[in-house]
């Protein structure tokens, strides 16, 4: 059960991530009011990581700046390494 909302959980928030990034690309396309980076960063460090680093790419958007090339990768390589260790924690309790 647990298992069916967080992977619910993680797609919901890659696609809401992902769609960020476009619909800030569409924005400054237009000149538009913009979304905030921080939010960007805060829909990536929510779980949508790998949604962000679509949209990046998917979009062509934030790929010149540091911040986004270096940050949402590394946010994604720290979720992927805490998810490890919680799968090896559940499998070690479940083992006893």
């Amino acid at each position: 059960m647990l298992l069916s909302v967080l992977t619910i959980y993680l797609a919901g928030i890659n696609l809401l991530t992902c769609g960020t990034f476009g619909l800030d690309k569409y924005r400054a396309i237009k000149g538009k009011w913009r979304i905030p980076e921080r939010t960007l960063f805060l829909l990536a460090a929510a779980g949508g990581s790998a949604g962000a680093l679509t949209g990046m790419f998917v979009f062509h958007h934030k790929t010149q700046k540091p911040k986004f090339t270096i940050g949402i990768p590394l946010i994604l390589a720290i979720q992927c390494l805490l998810a490890v260790f919680l799968l090896q924690q559940v499998h070690l309790t479940v083992s006893l």
